[in-house]
């Protein structure tokens, strides 16, 4: 591996971290509150930790996909360790254990929290909380390759990054071109605009409004409110919050597309459609149930209540209006379904993505109709009507197997590490492996996770991590011949 290089970008990364946290020292001054020292010290020691990395090797060797790979997985970690010392240094959050959990869900667009009053917190550590989702939810990394010389085979790192459902949708950001980076990030940073804009206009503070618009476009879903969005009990907000989590799952060169006036990749594109379908689907399932039952006052409400969350479990944004938990089975039985889907590759989205699903169920088709019906036919699977080889099917299947398999395994070391429920423990490792934040039983709307031990907390920590990496980038860290010259 280039070490000299690989320094080089961690650098970069705690340079470019430490920078970021002066916007919320701007915020602390706003506020008069007494979190400006630990912002200020934290922002100070992190560049200091950086420069010298970044002078000193300066070493600009060719990034091997080795080296991205590493990049990746151990840059998640550097920040997110990096980034607890406003935390530990004022004393909100006094445990490293507890800081590392709650800033790794942040920059994984988790979202799943250890705090118990977080109104409690100074505005300044409120805004780095939810700061870490818009750094997270393009990706910090991608954010890094902007500051990286040309040449250094910045697209290993954001492959690394990537998600696999990219390789099948064959979307292209492009990124050792800037110029479309820049793009990608103006783009991403317009909809927090207009979404803060939006909900400003209603009478939301102008932080509340910037925070939840970086909670909502990066589908991630920490609020500045121990009810969540459902603090503000308002369906303009409620709606204004919909339509942008279900911005944030669709894939970015979609957008990057439109920008460019080319609406042929928006009517062509078979996981968007799919997307939609899904969507519609579970809203108008759940709709019905909870008008059956007589939940909520009148269909609408019904609508508005059953959309807000199946938008946003389905593109892991995580945020609540209402404890879920207290609607009849049938509609949390559809909600745990959405827990395993996910929304568009390349989207701000984590989960096992919409684009997997269609391969999958696809391939069923395809071979049910060879096998039993039309022997003799020769079947072409087409996604974005291209054909998809047969290695891209073997991924899809492998990729959504292991994700089932991590489920289940890690449910099953919660078990033995926690006193809890079975259906408990399984909901934590969904919830943190697929980065949406709430599940259900003891991790359910109206919980967090400050319940678990320091061992469950570090645990889950990683499950967050791998899930944020698409899994492959994180788990080949562990092969030996991963570390093999």
């Amino acid at each position: 591996m280039n070490l000299f290089t690989i320094a080089n970008v961690f650098g970069t990364l705690l340079i470019v971290t430490g920078t970021s946290m002066l916007v919320p020292v701007a915020c602390s001054l706003c506020y008069n509150e007494d979190d400006l020292y630990a912002l200020l010290i934290s922002a100070l020691v992190i560049i200091v930790a950086g420069l010298p990395l970044k002078r000193l090797f300066r070493n600009n060797n060719q990034l091997e996909i080795r080296d991205g790979l590493f990049i990746a997985f151990f840059g998640w970690i550097l920040i997110s360790a990096v980034s607890t010392l406003p935390f530990l240094i004022h004393g909100s959050i006094p445990s490293f254990t507890n800081a590392f959990f709650e800033m790794m869900s942040g920059y994984t667009t988790t979202g799943a929290s250890i705090l118990e009053d977080i109104e409690s917190l100074p505005h300044g550590l409120l805004f780095w909380r939810s700061q870490t989702h818009l750094l997270g939810g393009m990706g910090f990394l991608t954010l890094t390759l902007l500051f990286l010389p040309h040449g250094m085979g910045s697209v290993r790192v954001f492959r690394a990054e990537s998600s696999p459902g990219q390789v099948i949708t064959k979307d292209k950001f492009k990124p050792r071109n800037k110029d479309t980076l820049l793009w990608l990030w103006s783009i991403y940073l317009l909809l927090n605009a207009i979404q803060a804009l939006l909900l400003s206009l209603h009478g939301m503070s102008v932080f509340d409004a910037v925070c939840h618009a970086f909670g909502t476009v990066s589908t991630s879903g920490y609020s500045t409110r121990n009810a969540s969005v459902g603090a503000f009990d308002s369906a303009y907000v409620d709606w204004v919050t919909i339509v942008f989590m279900f911005l944030g799952g669709v894939t970015f060169v979609l957008f990057y597309q439109i920008a460019k006036g080319d609406w042929t990749q928006v009517l062509e594109n078979t996981e968007f459609r799919w997307y939609i379908g899904f969507t519609l689907f579970f809203c108008l399932s759940i709709t019905l149930i909870l008008y059956y039952d007589s939940v909520y006052n009148g269909f609408w409400d019904c609508l508005r209540f059953a959309t807000f969350q199946v938008v946003s479990i389905l593109t892991t944004t995580g945020f609540t209006t209402t404890d879920y938990e207290l609607w009849p089975q049938a509609t949390q039985m559809f909600l745990f379904v959405v827990c395993f889907i996910g929304a568009c590759a390349g989207s701000t989205t984590s989960g096992i993505k919409v684009v997997h699903y269609v391969v999958i169920l696809k391939y069923m088709y395809a071979s049910i109709k060879r096998i039993f019906l039309q022997p003799m036919s020769v079947t072409t699977l087409r996604i974005n009507n291209r054909p998809v080889d047969a290695s891209i099917i073997d991924l899809s299947v492998c990729y959504f197997i292991v994700n089932i398999l991590l489920v289940l395994v890690g449910g099953c070391v919660i078990i033995l590490l926690e006193d809890t429920d079975y259906s408990s423990a399984i909901s934590a490792i969904i919830a943190t492996l697929m980065n949406i934040g709430p599940g259900f039983g003891d991790v359910g709307p109206s919980h967090n996770y400050n319940f678990f031990s320091d061992t469950s907390k570090w645990f889950l920590s990683w499950n967050m991590l791998v899930g944020r990496l698409e899994m492959f980038s994180a788990l080949v860290i562990f092969f030996p011949a991963f570390w093999k010259k």
